[in-house]
């Protein structure tokens, strides 16, 4: 298990590119999601920021994998 820090990664939304940083456990989960729907990590990442309001980013994809998670 990692130590909790988060990693910083880059990400491509709608052609721009931008860095989010999440605990590697998130980014574990936020890939499989989206391996198991067939989609591009970027491509899921893009309808969370177009849904997330004032919230950041990081902290919106936090919330996603959460909720998925929990679905289960």
């Amino acid at each position: 298990m990692s130590d909790g820090r988060p990693v910083k990664r880059s990400l491509t939304l709608r052609g721009h590119r931008t860095s989010v940083s999440l605990e590697d456990a998130f980014w574990r989960v936020f890939r499989d999601i989206a391996a198991r729907e067939r989609r591009t990590i970027n491509g899921l990442a893009a309808e969370i920021d177009e849904a997330r309001g004032d919230v950041g980013l990081a902290s919106a994809i936090r919330v996603f994998v959460l909720q998925r998670v929990m679905d289960r």
